[in-house]
């Protein structure tokens, strides 16, 4: 079975190169975050053809998440228990919004796909350390860790994969120095990322191909990716039984070149399922 996550930075921008990468790759089960579409107006068309099948959860605004597959789609969850909201408006973080009800924003969806059970997450940027949308952030790393902890037990193999927004380590990114005070790399954020994976998660690394480190995030601008200035903030966490049917995982530094790609490039993993 191959599976693969990409932040695609809208669906709709990106849905010829998406047509074109899955003709190219063939994933299996293909975790999409940042799509930036309503639910019900998903392109499957182009999708379906290709004998996929999609789960998608969006509200037309900056999120979305997805799982597109072929391998069979069932029990699908539209967010987890306990997904905590937002509590200011998407404008920002105006004191007078702060007492507005917090909203559930489109950040998870997950689907049995096969013999596999699969997460697509896109975990809250967190802006800045000073600001209310990083205490969200957290608080969202945790109640994801006590949602799935049930689910990665047993023999059936499991991964949640995605936008983790967090780079685990300083290795992870291009210069420690550049990222002092910002977010992304703090030792709170580090720290829940860890929690979640002593709860019973591989951290499956891509091998390196043309770098010595795989990121797979690069900025637009300054010429960060030619430069290989970027981050490892995608991530494909796996149960037990899921690690230890890893055959294969690498960054497709391709779809992040040519024309109008998006800034963050796909996670391809191979499992002997």
């Amino acid at each position: 079975m191959r599976v693969a996550t990409w932040n695609v930075n809208s669906v709709t921008a990106r849905l010829p190169r998406l047509h074109e990468w899955l003709d190219l790759v063939a994933p299996d089960v293909l975790c999409l975050q940042e799509t930036k579409c309503a639910a019900e107006a998903f392109p499957s068309d182009g999708l379906t053809e290709r004998g996929y099948q999609v789960a998608a959860v969006g509200d037309g605004r900056w999120n979305g998440v997805a799982i597109l597959s072929r391998v069979g789609l069932t029990e699908v969850a539209h967010g987890f228990a306990g997904q905590p909201g937002y509590a200011a408006q998407p404008d920002g973080d105006d004191p007078a919004l702060l007492s507005a009800p917090p909203v559930v924003e489109a950040r998870a969806v997950g689907a049995d796909c096969g013999q596999l059970r699969v997460w697509s997450v896109y975990v809250p940027n967190g802006r800045t350390p000073e600001s209310p949308h990083y205490a969200y952030k957290l608080d969202w790393l945790a109640a994801l860790r006590a949602a799935l902890t049930p689910e990665l037990t047993g023999d059936r193999p499991f991964a949640v994969m995605g936008d983790f927004n967090v780079a685990p380590g300083d290795e992870d990114v291009w210069d420690p120095d550049a990222f002092v005070g910002a977010t992304h790399v703090t030792p709170a954020e580090r720290e829940e990322l860890a929690r979640l994976r002593a709860a019973g998660l591989t951290d499956v690394r891509p091998r390196a191909m043309k770098h010595d480190t795989p990121f797979t995030y690069w900025d637009y601008r300054a010429g960060m990716f030619p430069k290989n200035m970027g981050m490892r903030i995608d991530l494909v966490y796996a149960n037990a039984a899921a690690a230890a049917a890893v055959r294969d995982a690498y960054v497709d530094r391709d779809a992040r070149k040519g024309k109008g790609p998006s800034d963050h490039a796909p996670i391809v993993v191979d499992l002997d399922i």
